[in-house]
């Protein structure tokens, strides 16, 4: 946020206080302050001058001589000039030989057109301002500085340029200090400085003009006030309030809406302001919109609503979006004869969902997001109340409405011990001193023995418990006093990565080995992307936890299975012409437990595999995939097994589920064509997905050395022709169990063909034969070949090609 400090000091007196020191004192608080800005940093060498005497230039038609009286500096400058818009008697800012304007301009004295020129009479533009800073700024032409102004004083301190900014990062725990007022607060408390509370009064008509406020849906908006205000003068704001409102980024409009974006930006309270000739039979009404419902927000853009975006309505029609925009109905006019200031709290999450829905964004809307409280509500529209009759902006009436859901609304009181908050901080902070620093937060706060009950300002919804008291003890008190310290129930340990996660690091570089980048999503996603996957409504993948207060609609759920952000991050490399790659993910997948409040964290590993030589070869490409997962598994000491699998996302006759000691731990296949088409996927994916507690659980723990074979392994070559539904895995399986003297049977041909029969293929397999405590001779290896052979006969039907 930025924070002019001229604001800031109507506030909390800091024109004593280094700025360095302030600085540093915000960022132990907890606030960075990112950049110090300075409006007119680049100006220097200004002042403002008197013009004594003006006449025309003898040797050009279109300038003009003045002679300038700029006090102590000069009585009697002259300075040759084209601008028509001076005469004599005029105050102007005057910039001399070698001062600096605005981008850095240097003047310097010379002579025009045969006529010596001292200096420059400045505009508005020169000095980097417009009429939003000062009457008559925007002028084209000298800018006429008031007459009350004394030659020879520095303009830049006249018109308030050296004013100072400071744009502090607040973080979003903090709410009550994205606005003046609550740096302010901070500020007094961590210099033990008085806070002065802004001034609210206000004078008040008796008449009662009927409006009628009614909230239909209180649990969206906890607090509505209204109250009318009539004969509007609409004109520009005081020039403190326009200067205030550049400072921070917001341009002047006029007097009543500059009212609403000051508050914004003083309190934190986002308002908003109604043209009463337009709210129809003298209602207002908050409730949720119709399906279908439309309105046209200031920016006159039209949006189609849901029941979940909230309204405000008059007694006909939409005239806003709660929270977010008012309508164009409702706009404030030159016309206007009356306004409807509005103040309200309204539920936070309701109003994200609604602007990411709409993709509609204001200040306003930020400012909802982030939270505000019940207690600046009404705070804001006393304080937007007190500055329209102040400055003449109309006549504040008795009409108004309060509708709370819940008055009586108060922060728990946090019951602890000073020992307790000690623990926290590691030091020991005297008792005095943490009542004293909590009391300058505007804690109320009593201490009976070694027990502190202290209950937070009504603003500060973030401070729950010890640990918050804490924070907020330490953060005041300085985090120089800390030292560090071991906690209570700590030791000193030599460090080290435990047996799973040394498997974890193994299985990863493994994984490495073969080609796989790592890639890294949320840990959560929307029911939208199991759809995407085609699972049906009773999918294990669905029932999942549910995020209260979800980041985006995106974001709604925590993650079942990791396949939806795999292929979500391959459609985005596909799209950017990255045309193949491996990419893996491994991470916690999250399944509700019933009766329990936090969900059971199951790690599981996710294996992209895209495009690539041979994509069109389907075969060849699973079989690339399965080899992939075979060397993984392989290099932890595993020998998986695949059986024929059926998932909705994967093709039918493409698919495998992945075994480990005849138990399934995961799935490997071609993703579908459908969802490759709605993932809008430009190539061929083959996903896995493995349960990674299950891998590792199976891993080998300790590694036994085992001697190479005495003698040399032999080789056969076998082609065999079996049906088409027999898979690699059955076969794999009889090979293995009728010779214990195969070591490896590696598949390395899939053939189809019509002389081998309908529904037939030949499957061709290398088969490695290790000897025991003798050499192999080929008539021993012949009669193993037989052996399988009739295994596979019997078993499979299967024959030699």
């Amino acid at each position: 946020m930025l924070l002019p400090l001229s604001w800031l000091n109507e506030y909390v007196d800091v024109e004593n206080i280094p700025l360095d020191e302030l600085v540093k004192k915000l960022f132990s608080c907890g606030f960075e302050v990112e950049e110090i800005i300075s409006p007119g940093k680049e100006i220097s060498g200004c002042v403002a001058g008197r013009i004594n005497e003006i006449y025309p230039h003898p040797n050009a038609d279109t300038l003009l001589i003045c002679k300038v009286d700029c006090g102590p500096l000069g009585g009697d400058i002259q300075i040759v000039t084209g601008a028509k818009n001076v005469k004599a008697g005029d105050c102007v800012p005057v910039a001399l030989d070698g001062a600096t304007l605005c981008g850095g301009l240097e003047i310097k004295k010379g002579m025009l057109r045969g006529e010596a020129s001292d200096g420059m009479l400045c505009s508005g533009e020169e000095l980097g301002i417009d009429d939003s800073w000062y009457d008559g700024a925007g002028t084209d032409g000298i800018l006429i500085l008031s007459s009350e102004y004394k030659p020879g004083d520095d303009v830049k301190i006249l018109l308030e340029l050296d004013e100072v900014v400071l744009d502090i990062s607040v973080t979003a725990n903090r709410p009550d200090c994205q606005c003046v007022l609550g740096m302010a607060r901070e500020v007094a408390a961590a210099f033990d400085l008085p806070l002065r509370e802004p001034e609210t009064g206000y004078k008040t008509t008796n008449e009662d003009s009927g409006l009628r406020v009614s909230v239909l849906d209180p649990d969206l908006c906890p607090r509505y006030i209204g109250h009318y205000v009539r004969d509007v003068r609409i004109a520009p704001s005081p020039v403190f309030m326009r200067r205030r409102l550049r400072l921070c980024g917001i341009n002047a409009i006029n007097n009543v809406v500059d009212v609403t974006n000051y508050i914004l930006l003083e309190l934190g309270q986002p308002m908003h302001a109604f043209d009463v000739a337009n709210v129809e039979k003298n209602e207002i009404i908050v409730r949720r919109a119709k399906d279908g419902e439309k309105i046209i927000t200031l920016d006159e853009r039209e949006h189609l609503l849901t029941s979940d975006n909230l309204l405000i309505c008059d007694g006909v029609k939409p005239v806003g979006l709660a929270g977010i925009m008012g309508g164009l109905n409702s706009e404030i006019k030159d016309t206007t004869p009356g306004v409807i200031f509005e103040a309200a709290k309204f539920e936070r999450s309701n109003i994200r969902r609604s602007s990411r829905a709409l993709g509609q964004s204001s200040d306003s809307s930020r400012r909802f997001e982030k939270g505000v409280d019940e207690y600046t509500t009404g705070l804001a529209m006393r304080r937007a109340l007190h500055l329209t009759d102040k400055y003449g902006m109309g006549t504040v009436t008795a009409t108004h409405a309060d509708i709370w859901a819940n008055p009586d609304k108060k922060n728990e009181p946090i019951v602890t011990t000073i020992p307790k908050i000690n623990a926290v901080l590691g030091i020991d902070v005297p008792a005095d001193i943490i009542l004293d620093i909590l009391r300058r937060l505007s804690f109320e706060v009593t201490l009976d023995g070694e027990e502190i009950t202290a209950t937070a300002p009504p603003y500060r919804g973030d401070v729950e418990g010890c640990p918050d008291l804490a924070e907020e003890v330490i953060r005041v008190y300085g985090f120089e006093h800390i030292r560090p310290t071991l906690m209570s129930n700590a030791a000193i340990t030599p460090g080290g990565y435990t047996q799973e996660q040394k498997l974890a690091n193994n299985l990863k570089a493994a994984i490495l080995a073969q080609g796989f980048y790592e890639s890294i999503h949320f840990s959560f996603y929307s029911p939208k992307d199991l759809d995407m996957l085609e699972l049906p409504e009773d999918a294990p993948e669905r029932n999942s936890v549910e995020i209260d207060n979800p980041i985006s609609e995106h974001y709604t759920i925590m993650r079942r299975t990791l396949a939806p952000s795999m292929l979500r991050t391959i459609a985005r490399n596909c799209k950017r012409g990255v045309g193949e790659g491996r990419l893996f993910e491994l991470a916690n997948s999250y399944i509700p437990v019933a009766g329990e409040l936090l969900p059971e964290e199951d790690p599981l590993l996710c294996l992209g595999l895209f495009g690539g030589v041979g994509a069109s070869d389907y075969e060849k490409s699973y079989l690339e995939a399965k080899g992939a997962i075979e060397e993984i598994a392989g290099a932890m000491g595993l020998s998986p097994t695949f059986e024929k699998d059926t998932r909705p996302y994967l093709h039918p006759g493409i698919s495998a589920k992945i075994l480990l000691g005849g138990k399934p731990v995961g799935y490997l296949g071609k993703l579908s064509y459908q969802v490759q088409e709605t993932f809008e996927i430009s190539t061929p994916v083959f996903l896995a997905e493995l349960r990674v507690r299950e891998l590792l659980n199976a891993c080998v723990q300790e590694v036994k050395y085992k001697p190479l074979p005495a003698f040399l392994e032999a080789q056969r070559d076998l082609a065999l022709v079996a049906d088409e539904k027999i898979t690699n895995g059955e076969i794999e399986s009889v090979i293995a169990l009728s010779c214990p003297q195969v070591s490896r049977a590696r598949l390395f041909d899939i053939y189809r063909g019509g002389q081998l029969g309908p529904g037939k293929k030949s499957m061709a397999y290398t088969l490695n034969f290790t000897p025991d405590e003798s050499p192999l001779t080929g008539e021993a290896v012949d009669g193993f070949v037989r052996d399988i052979l009739t295994a596979l006969k019997e078993k499979l039907g299967i024959a030699l090609r």
